[in-house]
C-alpha cells in the first residue's frame, strides 16, 4: 500500500506553539521573494539552448552525487545507475532508485525530492517501487511539455538571478550565446582551480593551455598573472560578480616574487614537492585576493573536502560521484598571510565557507566579526540540510551576527532543487529567528527585517549584484 506525500504547512517550524505562530508570519513575508542564486552548479547550457530534459533519471539520480553516494553505501552498482554507463535504461535507473527510496528518510535529500515531486509535478503518493513507473511517465510526460523547459522553470521558481561556475579554460560558449535578458540572469562564475593547483596531474598542461587561450606567455610568472587577468576578464563580460576557489586547505602565502617566480618554475617542470605544490596554492589564493581589489570580484575559497577518497571509484569514474569528504580545517593561522595583507583594504570583499563545523564558534565566526572584507557562507554541502542550518546560526550569531554572513545559496547542480533548498533555508531562518522573539532577545519588528535581508538582501550586497527589492 502507498503511503500519501504530505508536506505540512509547518515544517521545519518548532512544535512550540508561540514559536510555531512566530514562525509563520516571518515566513509570510518572504515565502514568495524572488530567488537569488549567486553560487551553483548548474549547465549554462540548459539555458542557452531551453532543450527539454529527457527522462526522470538523467535529470534526478544519475547527476546528483548526494543520491548516488547514499544509493552505493547500501551495495547499489553505479553502473545500475547510470554512472560511466551510457547504456543504462532510464527507466530501470529509475526503478531502482524508487524500489530504495525509504534510505534516504530523514535526509536533506529526501525533503528536497518531496518537494520536487509534490510543488513541481504534483504527486500525491510517495515514490516507491509500486508507484516508480507512474512517477517516471508522468515526469517523462511533463519534461516534454514547454511549461518545463529552462527558462519556463526559471520563470515557474521566481529566480531572479543564477550564477553557474566555470572553469578558467572555460569558453564560455553557452553563456556567450545568451541574448540581453537572459544574460542578466544566468550569469558566471570564474573557478580558477585547474590553473591555480599545482597539485593537480594536469597543472603543466592546463599552464600551457591557458597561455594558447590569451596569448600570454604563461611560462614565465608575469605571464602566467596577466593571463588570469585576462580570463577574469572575460568572465565579467559574462557577468560574473566572483571568484570561486576549492582548495583542500584554507592556507595562504605571501611570498616575494622572486620566491615565486622560483616556485611556479619548479611546479611546472615537475620539480616542486607535494608540499612545494601546496604552497604554490596558498600563494595563488593571496594572488586572487589580490587580483580581486583590482577587479572587484568577490572572492569565494570552499577548503576543507578530502576530494576522490574513495580512490577506486575516482580511477573508474572520475570525479564528483560522492567520494568527497569533510576534513578538519584551519583559518585563523591559515588565512593569516592574506588578511594581513588585504584583510582591512576596503575594496575586498571575501566569502568563506568551511565543512569543519567546529571552526565556526571558535575561528570563523570571531574573523567575520572583525575583518570589513569577511563574511561567511551559509552552512554548506554536508551541512545544507537543517540540523546544519540550526547550527550554523546557533555558533555564529552571538560573535559575527546577521549581518557578517552572505545569505544563502544553494550550491547545487540540481536545477529542479533550487526552489526546495531555498525554501528550506527561509523556514529554517524563520524557526531560529522565532526563537530569538519568544525570549525577547529581539523584537518581532526587527526579526521582519532581518527575515527579509536573509532571505534576499545580504546575498545581493555580498555578490554586488544590485540593490534591493
Amino acid at each position: 500500500m502507498t503511503q500519501a506525500l504530505n508536506l505540512s504547512e509547518d515544517r521545519l517550524f518548532s512544535a512550540n506553539q508561540t514559536e510555531r505562530a512566530i514562525a509563520r508570519r516571518l515566513y509570510a513575508r518572504v515565502k514568495n521573494l524572488p530567488i537569488i542564486s549567486p553560487h551553483g552548479h548548474t549547465d549554462p547550457a540548459w539555458f542557452a539552448g531551453n532543450k527539454n530534459f529527457t527522462d526522470a533519471a538523467s535529470l534526478l539520480v544519475t547527476p546528483d552525487h548526494y543520491v548516488v553516494r547514499m544509493l552505493y553505501s547500501q551495495g547499489v552498482s553505479l553502473a545500475d545507475l547510470g554512472v560511466g554507463n551510457s547504456g543504462a535504461d532510464p527507466r530501470e535507473i529509475w526503478r531502482k532508485f524508487a524500489s530504495h527510496y525509504t534510505l534516504f528518510a530523514g535526509t536533506p535529500s529526501a525533503m528536497w525530492m518531496g518537494h520536487v515531486f509534490a510543488n513541481v509535478f504534483g504527486f500525491k503518493d510517495q515514490l516507491c517501487a509500486q508507484t516508480a513507473d507512474d512517477y517516471f511517465d508522468k515526469i517523462g510526460a511533463a519534461l516534454a511539455t514547454d511549461a518545463y523547459r529552462p527558462r519556463a522553470l526559471m520563470d515557474r521558481f521566481n529566480i531572479e538571478l543564477i550564477a553557474t561556475t566555470e572553469g578558467a579554460l572555460d569558453p564560455l560558449t553557452h553563456h556567450k550565446s545568451l541574448d540581453e535578458k537572459w544574460s542578466k540572469r544566468v550569469i558566471t562564475t570564474f573557478r580558477p582551480d585547474d590553473v591555480t593547483d599545482a597539485l593537480r596531474d594536469d597543472f603543466a598542461h592546463n599552464i600551457a593551455a591557458l597561455g594558447a587561450m590569451t596569448g600570454e606567455d604563461t611560462q614565465v610568472w608575469n605571464g602566467y598573472l596577466n593571463a588570469l587577468r585576462k580570463r577574469r576578464a572575460d568572465f565579467m563580460e559574462q557577468g560574473a560578480t566572483a571568484s570561486d576557489h576549492g582548495p583542500a586547505s584554507a592556507q595562504t602565502a605571501d611570498l616575494s616574487k622572486a620566491e615565486c617566480e622560483a616556485l611556479f618554475s619548479k611546479c611546472l617542470i615537475g620539480k616542486a614537492s607535494q608540499s612545494e605544490r601546496a604552497l604554490f596554492g596558498a600563494q595563488m589564493l593571496t594572488e586572487m585576493a589580490g587580483m580581486s581589489i583590482e577587479d572587484g570580484m568577490v572572492m569565494q575559497i570552499h577548503p576543507g573536502s578530502h576530494r576522490n577518497h574513495n580512490s577506486a571509484l575516482f580511477t573508474k569514474f572520475g570525479a564528483d560521484i560522492g567520494g568527497d569528504i569533510p576534513m578538519a580545517t584551519d583559518y585563523v593561522g591559515a588565512l593569516k598571510p592574506l588578511l594581513t595583507k588585504y584583510g582591512n583594504d576596503s575594496r575586498f570583499s571575501l566569502i568563506i565557507f568551511t565543512l569543519d563545523e567546529s571552526a565556526y564558534a571558535r575561528e570563523l565566526a570571531p574573523l567575520a566579526g572583525h575583518y570589513p572584507c569577511l563574511k561567511l557562507g551559509p552552512a554548506w554541502w554536508f551541512h545544507d540540510s537543517p540540523e546544519g542550518m540550526l547550527r550554523y546560526r546557533r555558533q555564529v550569531t552571538e560573535t559575527a551576527g546577521f549581518y557578517n554572513t552572505a545569505g544563502f545559496n544553494d550550491d547545487t547542480r540540481a536545477f529542479l532543487s533550487i526552489p526546495a533548498r531555498h525554501d528550506v533555508a527561509r523556514r529554517m531562518d524563520c524557526r531560529f529567528l522565532a526563537e530569538l522573539v519568544s525570549q525577547h532577545r529581539v523584537s518581532e519588528e526587527e526579526a521582519e527585517i532581518i527575515i527579509v535581508d536573509l532571505t534576499y538582501n545580504l546575498a545581493k550586497k555580498a555578490y554586488r549584484l544590485g540593490g534591493a527589492p
